[in-house]
């Protein structure tokens, strides 16, 4: 009886450092999305979007976007997902926003802004050119005044020198714009060129960079992805690498600019910070020698947008390197993948996140129904062979080593094996993380609503009673700020170990009732999607214990003496 209490004091202790340090952990391993509406006087309300960081602005941005835009000859961008205008000086992509996401949840929200110009706050932009080419700031004439699908533009300038260079411009549906750069040597001596692409952003991204998801530079070589370095490394030092095929650039949780050489070139690819907090990604080709009246032209990419699944998955299978690893996915990417596109395909069925949450908890408890029975029957087979094994421990209490030989040769004697209960434990831990993770990065779930005050299945669920239901002027922090999901998910746990068989001595029982309330704060910061599913799990497994109690009706009964 002593040694239960001691057990039980020891688990307490144990739980009570968790839930005091699962904060810094859940920071640091599995981040929450921002909320994207709030609670007040037990109304969900959007937030507005949230004031632009001032340390990102760059101390030479002195004039407003709009002023910057409009001092200079510009050509639109007009597609079924991008707005915004090209630079005709220095030829540089540096005014965009994606038509398709909004900054909020609010009303009439702007959309998204990718990219800025120079000289306006949080400048952003990618130009390409030539090393030993044009100024960056020459002026380019354009033969259009829109670049829109199937109609592409073309620029050209030259230089004193007697060189012509020409950009050909076109940009498809989605995200992606063809970048044709030739170089014609019309003077009378030989000049070297090197073709060069560069993408520039002032300050870093508003989004963290977790060990669970990559916000920052990021490119693809030879090797595979590489998500390093961070912006702090090249504060310190630049990185440089060489490959043939692959592409660079920044990525932020949702959105990517990336600048994908011609695939069948080698490259140099450089990362490095620059003046007034900024950092650039850029590639440059080989340099050639063009002899008089010689041309050269070369063709790269540029991927300025939204990290959508399928449209990444598009660009890969066409050829562009990898682009689909701009999503984070971690070590489970061969089974997060069919997880997202199988929610997708539900969501798209039923037209609701949350309800497709659901649709997939019940997908999951009826491809382990077998395994959750054979655990069942695990469970009555170790009680059946308890007393047994009692008698065992008793005889040979002071010889372990001879114990655990006849214990072992007990389970062999009675068919019974003591991990089979573990199994569905563990086949939860990659489903958890997978749904975690397509929570968190897909950005298809980015604001998807389920009903009534959850707008947001990415976000942490924003009801308390903690300020009852947002009446009382004030947000409990962290795994204090107690939602409605997460206090079903303990109800529901609770329950569920209620009618688990019970444990063979008093302190595993008494853990078994406590544990349901820890990780009801555990799971209180997290996204409200993963709490959906894990109160859906339970009332499932509740079901399925009524069912396998039927088949199994011995679980019921004490053991044996």
């Amino acid at each position: 009886m002593k040694e239960d209490r001691r057990n039980f004091v020891a688990f307490l202790v144990i739980a009570a450092i968790i839930l005091i340090g699962w904060q810094a952990v859940q920071q640091r391993f599995f981040p929450a999305a921002p909320p994207a509406t709030k609670v007040v006087n037990g109304k969900s309300q959007p937030l507005p979007k949230p004031a632009a960081d001032p340390t990102a602005d760059s101390p030479v941005a002195t004039r407003s976007r709009a002023q910057v835009l409009a001092s200079t000859l510009r050509v639109r961008i007009d597609t079924p997902a991008l707005a915004g205008s090209i630079n005709l000086v220095g030829a540089r992509i540096d005014d965009l926003v994606l038509k398709r996401h909004t900054e909020s949840l609010q009303k009439n929200a702007p959309p998204i802004r990718l990219l800025s110009p120079a000289g306006a706050p949080n400048a952003y932009f990618a130009q390409l050119g030539w090393r030993g080419g044009p100024a960056p700031d020459a002026v380019w004439r354009a033969s259009g005044t829109v670049l829109a699908p199937g109609k592409p533009v073309r620029l050209e300038t030259a230089s004193p020198t007697g060189q012509r260079f020409r950009i050909d411009l076109s940009v498809d549906q989605d995200y992606m714009f063809t970048v044709r750069q030739t170089v014609l040597n019309a003077g009378a001596a030989p000049v070297r060129v090197a073709p060069y692409g560069l993408v520039n952003r002032t300050g870093t991204s508003k989004d963290a960079d977790f060990w669970t998801m990559h916000a920052g530079p990021m490119w693809v070589g030879e090797d595979g992805a590489q998500y390093d370095p961070d912006y702090g490394e090249l504060d310190e030092a630049p990185t440089t690498f060489r490959s043939t095929g692959g592409w660079l650039g920044f990525t932020d949780m949702y959105w990517l600019t990336a600048l994908v050489p011609d695939q069948g070139q080698a490259f140099e690819g450089q990362f490095r910070a620059g003046p007034n907090k900024s950092y650039q990604a850029d590639f440059a080709m080989a340099e050639r020698a063009l002899a008089p009246g010689q041309a050269l032209t070369t063709t790269s990419r540029l991927f300025l947008g939204a990290k959508e699944v399928r449209v990444l998955d598009r660009y890969a299978d066409a050829g562009v390197k990898q682009l689909d690893y701009a999503i984070d996915w971690g070590w489970f990417y061969w089974f997060e993948k069919p997880i997202f596109y199988y929610l997708d395909w539900l969501f798209r069925l039923v037209g609701n996140f949350g309800v497709a949450i659901i649709l997939l908890t019940v997908t999951i408890r009826l491809l382990m129904f077998p395994i959750a029975n054979k655990q069942f029957a695990s469970m009555a087979a170790m009680r059946v062979v308890q007393p047994k094994m009692k008698a065992i421990q008793e005889r040979y209490k002071d010889d372990k080593e001879r114990m655990q030989r006849e214990v072992m040769a007990l389970y062999k004697q009675e068919g019974v094996n003591p991990l089979a209960g573990c199994l569905p434990v563990l086949l939860q831990i990659p489903i958890f993380y997978a749904l975690y993770k397509v929570l968190m990065l897909t950005i298809e779930m980015r604001h998807q609503p389920f009903i009534g005050w959850i707008k947001d299945l990415s976000a942490p669920d924003p009801l308390t009673p903690i300020n009852l239901f947002g009446i009382l002027p004030f947000d409990p922090p962290g795994f204090l700020h107690l939602g409605v999901l997460a206090i079903l998910l303990g109800v529901t746990m609770w329950l569920q170990f209620k009618l688990s068989p019970p444990a063979g001595d008093p302190a595993t029982q008494q853990v078994m009732m406590f544990m349901p309330w820890m990780m009801m704060f555990i799971f209180a910061p997290l996204a409200a999607g993963l709490q959906l599913y894990y109160v859906a799990s339970n009332i499932i497994s509740i079901a399925q214990q009524k069912l396998l109690y039927a088949r199994h009706p011995g679980l019921r009964e004490a053991p044996a003496k």
